[in-house]
C-alpha cells in the first residue's frame, strides 16, 4: 500500500476528530476527474461524488456542491437555492479556504465551515467514492452517510 500524502493524512485526521472512521485508498493513477477516478476504481462515473466549489462574491464565501460524476451543476438552480449569484471558484481560493487542491477536495473536513449542497443524483447508489484530500486518494461511503458527514441536505442542483 502506498503511503498517504500529507493532505490525505490531514483529511483522515479531520474525519477522526469529527467521529468518522474512513478507509482511504491511494491509487496509482490520478482521480482529478470523475472519469479518471471511475477508471481507476472500476466503477461507474456516476458513483463518483465529485466536489465542485463555487464562490459567493458578496460574502467572499465558498459554496460546495457534491454531485454525481456524471452530472453537471446547474448554476441557475444553485443560485436560486442559495439566494445569490455565484461564480466558479479559482484554484487558489479553493486551496486557501477549503485546505485542499482542486481534484482532491473531499465532501467534508475543510479548513473552514462551508455551505454545502448534496445533489439528489447521488442518492440512488449503494456505494459512492469521493476524494480524500488528494487527486490520488479516495474513500468509499454510502449515500445515506453524506448528510451526516457534510451537515447538508439533498437538493436538485444538477442540469
Amino acid at each position: 500500500m502506498t503511503a498517504l500524502s500529507k493532505s490525505a493524512e490531514r483529511f483522515r485526521g479531520r474525519m477522526a476528530e469529527l467521529g468518522h472512521a474512513i478507509e482511504i485508498v491511494t491509487l496509482a493513477d490520478s482521480t482529478r476527474t470523475a472519469k479518471e477516478a471511475a477508471d481507476s476504481l472500476g466503477c461507474e462515473v456516476a458513483q463518483i461524488a465529485k466536489s465542485i466549489v463555487f464562490r459567493d462574491p458578496r460574502a467572499d464565501a465558498p459554496i460546495l456542491v457534491v454531485t454525481s460524476g456524471s452530472q453537471r451543476v446547474s448554476l441557475d438552480k444553485l443560485e436560486r437555492l442559495h439566494g445569490a449569484e455565484l461564480e466558479q471558484a479559482r484554484g487558489g481560493f479553493v486551496k486557501k479556504r477549503l485546505g485542499y487542491a482542486i481534484g482532491g477536495v473531499p465532501p467534508a473536513g475543510h479548513a473552514e465551515a462551508v455551505t454545502t449542497y448534496l445533489d439528489e443524483s447521488l442518492a440512488g447508489f449503494e456505494v459512492l467514492w469521493a476524494a480524500a484530500g488528494s487527486p490520488y486518494a479516495v474513500f468509499s461511503l454510502a449515500p445515506e452517510a453524506l448528510p451526516g458527514l457534510t451537515e447538508a441536505d439533498w437538493a436538485d442542483v444538477a442540469e
